[in-house]
């Protein structure tokens, strides 16, 4: 573990290389949407929440490019197959398929160990679809692997190498026994078809998207960023959150008091409560204290650190259910006055 952690930069040598670092990620979200058409919110939040190590689920019917979107990011990072697991679940799933099978010799040891190689505790970036299909076995492993960052072994808890879950589902269910799974997603997006408003668009696009697969090609895998970039922007914006510091009259000064402007954290209270309030808007105290997290990441990543209106936008990924996910996308930007 010390050699593991000796290994990892300071945050003198991260605050030196932040603004390059910055922009290779800026570059990678924004290269990566030539390949689709009308996905840049999307990406932007994608990135948003891996550079965060929040989990992101997104929401919409087949062929809408949900697990495109995550197929092209994780190439788009040049991330090696070891480090990277994809699976559909269903109310069949056995656990042994996300953390792996018995090993059968151990257990006539009277030890009860998984060969979890190839599986969910061993990748660092995930993919699972239908997630909400899964039954309660799965649902208990999942809680634990996405908000303890661990599984167990033999009873003896281990922890996992997943740094960033993505998610995604046809629908958002209503069962109470989904509650748990569902707050752990601070942001569901919705991926819409774009038929509509750009019909051309998307027939060149999805013609070419074809034909890099029959050709075996990933032109979108440019190596403008990868994981471990993303990695290093999260320790850089850590140490930040962590660090206070003492002004001349004696006071401490967090990070809320550098990056947080009282005018824009007025209007975030305002925001969340009008939404509580009028719509019914289930926010957690846990979803409270990432939310603000994912604020100062789309502030770093998109200005440079310091959270602005503009960046209050991210309320409009609170919703819990298809309605709330349609109504904050018109709501929030009427509320911040962008109508």
């Amino acid at each position: 573990m010390s050699s593991r952690l000796a290994a990892e930069p300071s945050f003198e040598d991260l605050q030196s290389h932040a603004e390059a670092l910055r922009a290779r990620i800026n570059h990678f979200r924004t290269s990566l949407s030539r390949f689709f058409v009308a996905k840049q919110d999307v990406l932007d939040l994608m990135t948003v929440c891996a550079v965060a190590q929040e989990p992101l689920l997104l929401v919409g019917p087949p062929g809408t490019a949900k697990s495109d979107l995550v197929l092209k990011f994780k190439d788009a990072l040049g991330l090696a197959e070891a480090d990277y697991f994809e699976y559909m679940l269903t109310r069949f799933t056995e656990p042994s398929e996300i953390i792996g099978p018995i090993d059968i010799n151990l257990l006539r040891e009277g030890r009860y160990i998984r060969r979890e190689q190839g599986k969910l505790p061993t990748a660092r970036l995930a993919f699972l679809d239908e997630i909400f299909k899964s039954n309660s076995a799965i649902l208990n492993i999942l809680l634990t692997i996405i908000n303890e960052r661990k599984f167990y072994q033999d009873g003896v808890p281990q922890p996992v190498q997943l740094r960033v879950l993505f998610a995604a589902t046809n629908e958002v269910p209503e069962q109470a026994e989904l509650a748990a799974l569902k707050d752990r997603f601070v942001f569901k997006i919705a991926c819409r078809s774009v038929a509509d408003d750009y019909f051309t668009e998307l027939i060149d696009v999805g013609l070419q998207n074809e034909n890099y697969r029959n050709l075996n090609q990933k032109p979108w895998a440019e190596g403008h960023a990868s994981l471990g970039d993303l990695l290093d922007a999260n320790r850089y914006l850590t140490h930040l959150f962590a660090r206070t510091t003492t002004d001349a009259r004696g006071e401490t000064v967090n990070d809320r008091s550098l990056f947080f402007p009282p005018e824009v954290f007025r209007e975030f209270q305002r925001l969340i409560k009008t939404l509580v309030r009028e719509d019914r808007i289930f926010v957690s105290d846990r979803k409270l204290v990432k939310l603000y997290k994912l604020l100062r990441v789309r502030a770093w990543l998109f200005s440079g650190g310091v959270v602005s209106r503009d960046d209050l936008r991210l309320l409009a990924y609170l919703g819990e259910s298809l309605r709330e996910i349609d109504l904050l996308r018109e709501k929030v930007p009427a509320l911040l006055g962008d109508t």
